[in-house]
C-alpha cells in the first residue's frame, strides 16, 4: 500500500480503514471478524485506523484497542470527540467545551489502551462557543503529550482557518465520494490545500451504495441507519441508482468492481486525499485495498466528471444536517 502525507507530520497508508460499522449503524456486528479484518488491514499495509468515542457508543474504541494491542507500533490511530452520547446510546448533542473534551480524551485513551492518540478530531463543530476556545484546550492536550496531531470534521472553510490559527490542523475529515462532491464546491478542499492540511474522505463508497450491492433498503437490517437516510429512501434511491449504473458499466470495461472504481476516483483526486472506506469483513477489505493498484487515465476522470458531476445525487447526506457546517 502506498503512503500519503497528512499535513507536515503524519504519513499514512493511501487508504485507511473506517471502523465505525464494526460496532454500530450498519446492523449486527461480529467482533471476531472485525478484529480479523483489522489484522488483515495491517498485514496489507493499511496502517491508518479511524474510530470515535460515539461509535457503539464507546465499544468501537474498545474493539479497536483490543485488536491493535500487540501491534500498536504499526498503527496510526485516529479517534474523535464532540458528539456527546450516553452509555444507553441516547444523544446529548454537539459539545466542544474544554472541560468536556479533556474528559473525553482521557476516556478514549483508557478505552483504547494507549498513551497517546495519533490524530484527535473534533467530530463536529460546537456552534455555541468560539472554535478558538475548543482548540485552545486541544492545543493543551498536545502539549501534555496525550495527543500527537489534531483534526476537524465537517467544518466550513472559515472555521478551518480559525482553528488552524490556534494550532496546526493535520487533517480535515469530510464525506467525499462520487455522490458527495461538496468539498469541491464549498471551498473546503481549496482551503486545506492552501493551508497544507491533509484531507480524509469518509464514506468514499457512499455508505456502500456505490458498490452496486444495494438495490433496495428492504434487504438492510432493521437497525441499519441507512433505512432512515434521505438518499436511501424509495424515491431518491431509485434516482441514485443511475449513478451506480454508470459506475457498473465503466467498471466492467476496466475489469474492476464498481467499489474499486469509486475508490480509485477518490484516490485520483490528489496525493493529499486519503479515503477511509469502512468495512467489517475481510472479503470487502481485500476488494477495497486492490483499488490502490488502479490508475485512472485523464479521459476516465473526465468521463466520470461529466456523467457524475457535483450535485448528481438526490437527497441530503443526513436526515438532520444541522450539525454539518455548509
Amino acid at each position: 500500500m502506498r503512503r500519503r502525507a497528512l499535513g507536515n507530520a503524519l504519513e499514512v497508508s493511501a487508504q485507511g480503514l473506517g471502523c465505525m460499522g464494526m460496532s454500530e449503524f450498519y446492523g449486527t456486528g461480529d467482533d471476531a471478524e472485525s478484529e480479523a479484518t483489522i489484522h488483515l488491514a495491517l498485514d496489507l499495509g493499511i496502517n491508518f485506523l479511524d474510530t470515535a468515542d460515539i461509535y457503539g457508543p464507546f465499544t468501537n474504541e474498545q474493539l479497536v484497542g483490543k485488536a491493535i494491542r500487540s501491534r500498536r507500533e504499526e498503527v496510526v490511530l485516529a479517534t474523535k470527540f464532540g458528539i456527546e452520547r450516553r452509555s444507553d446510546g441516547s444523544r446529548v448533542g454537539v459539545n466542544g467545551r474544554p472541560e468536556y473534551l479533556r474528559r473525553a480524551c482521557d476516556a478514549s485513551l483508557q478505552r483504547l489502551g494507549i498513551e497517546r492518540i495519533d490524530l484527535y478530531y473534533q467530530h463536529r463543530v460546537d456552534k455555541t462557543i468560539p472554535v478558538e476556545e475548543t482548540w485552545g484546550a486541544l492545543k493543551e492536550l498536545v502539549e501534555a503529550g496525550k495527543v500527537a496531531n489534531l483534526g476537524i470534521s465537517e467544518a466550513a472553510p472559515e472555521t478551518i482557518r480559525r482553528a488552524h490559527s490556534v494550532h496546526p490542523i493535520a487533517a480535515v475529515q469530510t464525506e467525499y465520494s462520487l455522490w458527495t462532491r461538496d468539498p469541491e464546491v464549498n471551498g473546503v478542499l481549496e482551503t486545506t490545500r492552501e493551508l497544507g492540511i491533509g484531507f480524509v474522505a469518509y464514506s468514499p463508497l457512499g455508505r456502500g451504495f456505490l458498490t452496486g450491492k444495494i438495490a433496495s433498503t428492504d434487504a438492510l437490517e432493521q437497525g441499519d441507519f441507512r433505512r432512515n437516510n434521505p438518499r436511501f429512501d424509495k424515491e431518491n434511491l431509485g434516482r441514485n441508482l443511475a449513478i451506480v449504473e454508470i459506475l457498473r458499466e465503466m467498471a466492467q470495461e476496466k475489469g474492476v468492481t464498481p467499489a474499486q472504481l469509486a475508490l480509485a476516483w477518490v484516490l485520483a483526486q490528489g496525493e493529499d486525499v486519503v479515503p477511509i472506506p469502512g468495512t467489517r469483513r475481510r472479503t470487502y477489505l481485500k476488494e477495497n485495498a486492490a483499488a490502490d493498484d488502479i490508475r485512472l487515465e485523464p479521459e476516465d476522470l473526465a468521463r466520470l466528471d461529466e456523467t457524475v458531476p457535483p450535485g448528481a445525487a438526490h437527497g441530503d447526506r443526513y436526515a438532520d444536517m444541522s450539525a454539518v457546517e455548509l
